[in-house]
């Protein structure tokens, strides 16, 4: 997937092709915030006018480089862990292994969302930084990001419960569930917070 340009994964996106889908989207936009952090980082970084935050910004540029790549793999992975899905509802109903094939297989498909979840969240406590420390001219860019994470985040949610709504044990379903609920509604808050702030910064009073 990553090899793709723009225009080819957009191609494949809007396609009847399983993969990719929401779950690779929401990766992708959790790695544009991600990119644009590191870009209102790399035009802060090294100017005298924010010189008492260059440590600050120097960690936040190798936190976002890690989380891209991060979210570069988890477009890759969302795409690896549908197709034993796709498979396992092709199992003929009668056959006596189909849930048990199709219940691990469900499992498997939740486990990208979560990371994107959990990747996305790492996005958040810097957008709150930059906020404050990055550069003013990239101002917009920073609420551009917490759109983008928002984004992904909400995305990722989606993609967990499309998942454990199917499932039998409903004890790990429901353990799933709650996690990527307590991620929704935590870093959900936290970036329409920053968003707002941003917005009021810039619009004409």
């Amino acid at each position: 997937m990553n090899e793709l340009t723009i225009n080819e994964f957009l191609e494949k996106l809007s396609s009847a092709a399983p993969v990719p889908g929401g779950g690779g989207a929401a990766a992708l936009v959790g790695g544009i915030s991600a990119a644009l952090c590191s870009m209102v980082a790399n035009l802060t970084t090294g100017k005298k006018k924010y010189a008492e935050y260059q440590e600050d910004i120097e960690r936040i540029l190798t936190e976002t480089g890690a989380i891209m790549k991060k979210m570069q793999r988890l477009v890759e992975k969302d795409a690896e862990v549908f197709e034993p899905l796709s498979k396992a509802y092709g199992i003929p109903k009668d056959d006596p292994q189909r849930e048990k094939i199709l219940e691990e297989a469900l499992a498997l498909a939740c486990s990208a969302p979560m990371e994107i979840l959990e990747a996305a969240s790492l996005i958040v406590p810097i957008l709150e930084e930059l906020a404050v420390k990055g550069s003013r001219i990239a101002l917009s860019d920073v609420g551009v990001a917490a759109t983008a994470c928002k984004a992904a985040i909400q995305g990722g949610v989606l993609n967990v419960y499309i998942n454990t709504k199917l499932m039998k044990n409903r004890e790990f379903a429901k353990q799933t569930d709650l996690r990527a609920q307590e991620i929704c509604e935590e870093y959900i808050q936290r970036c329409d917070a920053v968003y707002k702030k941003v917005e009021e910064n810039l619009r004409c009073n």
